[in-house]
């Protein structure tokens, strides 16, 4: 087996050692490569720079001369210009204000007149704003890169002064580096060569062995390798990096397990919160905060000014990261006014690292439940007092005159309509408990619209009679929809009714219904004035009314216990206007149970 083993090794080490050749001579080739580009571009760079310095010191010097000529015409400008390129090494040209050639020592006065306009030359427009242009391009004239400098000139019929000088010298120069770069890159090459293949076995013996360390633990392997990694520099590497892979991995696991508590607390939280570094950055802000605030994750590594814009939240963190406590505030954000929010920050010990936290609380729903509640005991209070009002003070009539039997029955009847009012305010408001508890039971049965709304008709009957006022069923084929007979009965009959309260003698209310998108749309249509904009979402409240200057018919309580039932039966109540006026009030609720 041995003579079969020795040459798969000797292919492994001829493998290894061939790319440490082309290792060694590539790095050997790219190292003069880039010394070659680096000293030549370093060399155009300063042939460049001296070149142009000179060529503005020239340019400036003829600005000066032409403009210190003031007895030039522009007849003599060419000719002035070809004694002026005599002196200088460069070409010189003569440039009206307006971009015309008026003077070139390269050219004919013939030739001038068929030159371009120069206004447009990167190096004029330059000389125009600054006072010197400086551009480099190829010339397709002699083809060669040029280097023009022009200059501001104070004359009459020459605005600037244009040198122009071939870069011929410096291509010159860097074709002698990049001929003496290929010469030393075939001298290194051989000894390149020897240096890799003298190297190459005992270091690709080792570099294996690492290797097969570095394998096991990328194949999810954190055992630490026994194996020996020699007493040089690379034994020494790899013996650090085994350690501190052992290292790392240990708190990679022990980071992950925190982040990923920290995270999910963090996003499960319905509380905002806010994380400053001590150079006011924002650090963290959970999904409840960015909701809140209107920001993202992008604006993480920003400064807090920069992102929040509340005043009062930016003068509480700014108190935190100064060190001192915070007093928790109530705020409304400017975009969610209708919103409350409790913010509260505090400074991070230095010792953490320094910064602030804040915290946001949304006590919308506390404070919009606190004010329902001081609502309806006020209303509650009031829809009870008038009646008993009444009714006391009919009493005491009749306790003081007992005799007076002409007001007697009077007196009586109204007594008896106050105890009725009082008697189903108190049933409507034990309805709405049932339904806020959630103790009423459906009990849902294939009902017929048509037919529940003839009986709310039958059953309201007197007050519509007596109004003079008319109900109009509109009800196209047959519509059943899956429900509670007794309840859907209430919510029909107390719509109607709101809707005969509201409307004119005389006028008409329109009952529809009609199956759309696997859904039964139930709508009462009044006659009446409307309701403000503000108001139509409001309705539904207990007690609410619109028009608070005027009494109020019913308890106040029947549209709060239309939105009740509705819901109880996963369907939806929504009141709007007529184009035409009055309004309409209308249920949707689920076609199939």
């Amino acid at each position: 087996m041995r003579p079969r083993r020795r040459p798969d090794r000797a292919n492994v080490r001829t493998s290894f050692r061939t790319k440490v050749f082309i290792a060694a001579i590539g790095a050997a080739g790219v190292s003069l490569i880039v010394a070659a580009l680096l000293l030549s571009w370093q060399v155009r760079d300063r042939q460049r720079i001296a070149i142009a310095n000179r060529l503005i010191d020239e340019a400036r010097l003829v600005a000066h001369l032409i403009s210190s000529a003031t007895a030039l015409d522009e007849a003599s400008l060419d000719a002035e210009a070809d004694r002026l390129g005599q002196y200088s090494a460069s070409r010189v040209t003569l440039i009206a204000d307006d971009g015309r050639v008026v003077g070139d020592s390269t050219q004919t006065p013939k030739q001038l007149t068929t030159l371009d306009n120069h206004a447009s030359r990167p190096e004029v427009v330059e000389a125009r704003a600054r006072g010197i242009g400086v551009f480099q391009r190829y010339s397709d004239t002699i083809a060669t890169d040029m280097l023009y400098v022009a200059a501001r000139a104070r004359h009459p019929n020459v605005g600037f002064v244009r040198l122009a000088l071939p870069l011929t010298e410096v291509d010159a120069q860097l074709a002698a580096i990049r001929n003496l770069t290929l010469v030393a890159l075939a001298a290194t090459i051989p000894i390149a060569l020897g240096i890799a293949w003298a190297l190459s076995a005992p270091l690709g013996r080792r570099v294996r062995e690492i290797a097969a360390v570095a394998n096991r633990y990328t194949a999810g392997e954190p055992s630490r390798a026994s194996i020996d990694y020699g007493n040089d520099e690379l034994g020494t590497v790899a013996r650090v990096l085994d350690s501190s892979i052992q290292e790392l991995g240990r708190r990679v696991d022990e980071l992950s397990r925190d982040r990923a508590r920290s995270d999910a607390i963090l996003t499960g939280m319905v509380e905002g919160v806010l994380v400053v570094s001590g150079d006011g950055r924002l650090q963290l802000a959970n999904r409840a905060a960015q909701q809140m605030l209107h920001v993202d994750g992008i604006a993480v590594g920003r400064h807090y000014l920069e992102v929040i814009r509340h005043p009062d939240i930016s003068a509480q963190l700014t108190t935190a990261l100064g060190g001192e406590d915070v007093e928790a505030r109530e705020i409304s954000l400017t975009r969610d006014p209708g919103r409350m929010f409790l913010a509260r920050a505090a400074p991070v010990a230095a010792g953490g690292g320094g910064g602030a936290v804040l915290v946001l609380h949304d006590v919308t729903d506390l404070r919009r439940t606190d004010q329902i509640r001081r609502d309806f005991v006020a209303n509650v209070s009031h829809e009870l007092r008038t009646p008993l009002t009444a009714i006391r003070g009919y009493l005491e009539a009749l306790r003081d005159d007992p005799s007076d039997t002409e007001n007697t029955e009077r007196f009586i009847d109204i007594i008896w309509r106050q105890t009725t009012r009082m008697e189903r305010l108190v049933s409507d408001l034990l309805r709405l408990a049932r339904l806020d508890a959630r103790q009423e039971v459906l009990e849902r049965v294939p009902c017929d619209v048509r037919q529940l709304f003839q009986a709310v008709v039958a059953d309201l009957a007197p007050s519509v009679e007596a109004k003079g006022q008319r109900i109009v069923v509109d009800v196209p084929g047959e519509c059943r929809v899956p429900a509670d007979p007794a309840k859907l009965h209430d919510v029909i009959r107390n719509l109607v009714e709101n809707a005969v309260n509201y409307s004119p003698d005389d006028t008409e209310i329109r009952l529809r219904a009609h199956r759309t998108d696997g859904s039964c749309a139930i709508e009462v249509i009044d006659s009446g004035p409307g309701l403000p904009a503000g108001d139509l979402t409001r309705v539904f409240e207990r007690f609410y009314r619109v028009d608070k200057s005027r009494s109020r018919p019913g308890t106040g309580l029947g549209l709060a216990i239309v939105k009740h039932l509705v819901e109880l039966h996963g369907g939806t109540v929504l009141a709007a206007n007529r184009p035409e006026g009055g309004a309409v009030f209308t249920v949707t609720l689920p076609a199939t149970a």
